[in-house]
C-alpha cells in the first residue's frame, strides 16, 4: 500500500490548488442547489431577500440593501417586483409612521418552505449514494465552512 492520494483528490499543502477546488466544487454546488426552486421564474436575488426576512425578519428596505450588498435603489426595484407578486408586503413601523417595514407574506413564506424542502430532499437524495463515512466527511466539512462563512 502506497501513501499517495486517490486521483481525484487535491494535493496536500498547496494552499492555492486547494482553495481553487473547494471554490469550484462549491461553486458548482450552489449553482446546482439553486435549481432546485419553488418558483421558476424568481431570481436568486429575488429569492435571497425573501430568505433574509424568513431568517432575520422584518427589515427596512436600506436594511435588507446593506445585508444584500446591493444599492438601495436595486433593493426597490427586487422589492416591488416581489411585493407585486404578492410575496411580501410594506407596512407603516408602528414605533415610527415614517419608516416603512418590508415583511414576508403567506404566500412568500410558502415560498421559502417549499424552496428548503426541494433543495434538502435533492441534498439528502445526493447524500443517501455516499457511504458513511463520506457523509462524515461531508458534516465535518459543513462546519468547517460554516467556521470560514462566519470569521
Amino acid at each position: 500500500m502506497t501513501n499517495e492520494s486517490p486521483p481525484d483528490a487535491p494535493a496536500s499543502g498547496d494552499l492555492t490548488s486547494e482553495a481553487s477546488n473547494l471554490r469550484i466544487a462549491t461553486f458548482r454546488l450552489a449553482r446546482r442547489m439553486r435549481t432546485q426552486r419553488a418558483v421558476d421564474s424568481m431570481s436568486d436575488g429575488q429569492f435571497a431577500v425573501l430568505a433574509v426576512l424568513w431568517t432575520f425578519g422584518d427589515h427596512a428596505l436600506s436594511e435588507l440593501a446593506e445585508r444584500e450588498r446591493i444599492s438601495p435603489p436595486a433593493m426597490n426595484r427586487t422589492v416591488n417586483c416581489l411585493e407585486k407578486s404578492g410575496y411580501l408586503s410594506r407596512n407603516a413601523d408602528e414605533s415610527d409612521g415614517r419608516k416603512v417595514v418590508i415583511s414576508l407574506t403567506d404566500e412568500g413564506r410558502a415560498v421559502v418552505k417549499e424552496t428548503a424542502r426541494r433543495r434538502d430532499a435533492w441534498i439528502e437524495e445526493a447524500l443517501d449514494d455516499l457511504d458513511a463515512s463520506q457523509r462524515d466527511v461531508l458534516a465535518a466539512a459543513a462546519v468547517l465552512m460554516q467556521r470560514m462563512v462566519d470569521r
